[in-house]
């Protein structure tokens, strides 16, 4: 995780795409991401990435999956789908684990296939070359060292997220609990935070199925409402900015009712990419940290693994992209992590 100091704000450079002189080929590949859901901005970023990574080779890569809140039976037909379509790799942003190894992996042995994002679980991670994307758990120790920072006093966590069967999210939810607990070992996501450095998770938390803005707004300003006085909200996704303009209009009054009252919240989102729609967020209060996934770089390293297997050549197991923070308070000693 990276931090760089900017002149409103602490923003972390954006990863460079290495520069790659397009080559004819009398055979062009045809990729695809298929994603939880396509029309998430993660999920397009993505594909933008792959399909610019792709061009440059003479190649290209697509965008499949379908619309609207993911679920692992939708997600299961459009990989047979992607299957049946005599592609030359596929990159799958994972569900369900059990469930696609059950299904329509058991079909995927003459297609390269390797996950992005979200892996396969250690017990069918055998059924895919690679993995390309955060390294989650490092991830969600990156987002409870901004929460200490913020509130070094600790405080009452709730973490919004997606699906429960999501790995991916259920491995940020437990770095970010290693992080405040202290504990760098094992532990299991079940373990919720009791008391451990002062920080806490009320029994209603995590939130999950928070996965489009109108379900992780509802949630959130229920939290921000509560007697309990929640005073940290992580979101493991970009799902409550969506649409900046939405999140300022339903949660500005109550956050300045809050912040009028002295009990302001500290409010840490994942998304994808940092873009200008989401600066006035930060620079206003409404938003105290951004976390960036890098989503453009995910999809331009998916491509080049794919390439790679395709050529027959040796591949890493796992290809991790790097994290950037952006936040309105500079907390020098956050130490970079991959």
């Amino acid at each position: 995780m990276k931090i760089l100091r900017s002149s409103r704000f602490i923003a972390a450079g954006l990863l460079c795409g290495l520069l790659v002189t397009p080559l004819a080929s009398a055979d062009p590949l045809q990729f695809a991401l298929v994603a939880k859901r396509i029309d998430h901005d993660f999920f397009i970023s993505a594909a933008k990435g792959c399909a610019e990574a792709a061009q440059a080779q003479g190649d290209t890569c697509l965008l499949l999956g379908a619309s609207g809140a993911s679920h692992f039976r939708r997600q299961n037909e459009a990989l047979e789908q992607a299957l049946a379509r005599g592609l030359d790799g596929i990159a799958l942003s994972v569900t369900h684990s059990k469930w696609l190894a059950n299904h329509a992996l058991k079909r995927a042995n003459k297609t390269p296939l390797i996950t992005f994002d979200s892996d396969l679980e250690p017990a069918e991670q055998h059924l895919r070359r690679g993995y390309v994307g955060l390294d989650n758990l490092a991830f969600g120790r990156q987002l409870g060292m901004l929460a200490q920072r913020l509130r070094p006093q600790g405080g009452k966590l709730c973490v919004l997220s997606g699906s429960s069967r999501d790995t991916n999210h259920r491995e940020r939810l437990r770095g970010i609990r290693q992080q405040l607990r202290g504990d760098q070992a094992e532990s299991r996501a079940a373990d919720r935070l009791n008391g451990q450095n002062d920080w806490s998770e009320p029994n209603r938390c995590p939130l999950y199925d928070t996965d489009n803005q109108e379900s992780a707004l509802l949630k959130l300003t229920t939290l921000l409402n509560s007697t309990n006085q929640y005073d940290t909200i992580i979101s493991l996704g970009s799902w409550p900015v969506h649409h900046a303009d939405i999140y300022r209009r339903q949660l500005g009054p109550l956050l300045a009712r809050l912040k009028a009252k002295g009990t302001s919240p500290t409010i840490i989102i994942a998304i994808p990419e940092f873009d200008t729609a989401l600066r006035p967020l930060l620079e206003d209060g409404l938003v105290q940290a951004y976390l960036s996934m890098e989503s453009r770089e995910i999809g331009r390293q998916s491509y080049r693994l794919l390439k790679s297997l395709v050529r027959g050549e040796p591949i890493p197991e796992r290809i991790f992209v790097d994290s950037h923070a952006y936040l309105s308070e500079v907390p020098s000693d956050i130490p970079t992590e991959r």
